[in-house]
């Protein structure tokens, strides 16, 4: 399973509080916006990501929890 980190552009205020925070995973654009780095937070991350979304104060990041594809070997 894998975890991304993912805002909400219309709840988010621009404060930064997340990039203080998490800035292993967050930057901020030129008017203080985030900017997710990458896409999955590697699970050394999590607990800083969980952090940060709680400590949002208009609630404009969250965890997203997407299955992870499993690949099958195909015969021949």
């Amino acid at each position: 399973m894998e975890v991304r980190l993912r805002v909400d552009p219309v709840a988010c205020d621009g404060f930064g509080h997340c990039a203080e925070l998490a800035p292993e995973l967050i930057s901020l654009d030129e008017w203080g916006y985030p900017i997710i780095l990458g896409e999955s937070i590697p699970k050394q991350f999590r607990g800083v990501a969980e952090m940060a979304v709680n400590q949002c104060p208009r609630k404009a990041l969250f965890l997203e929890r997407v299955a992870t594809p499993t690949t099958t070997p195909t015969t021949r």
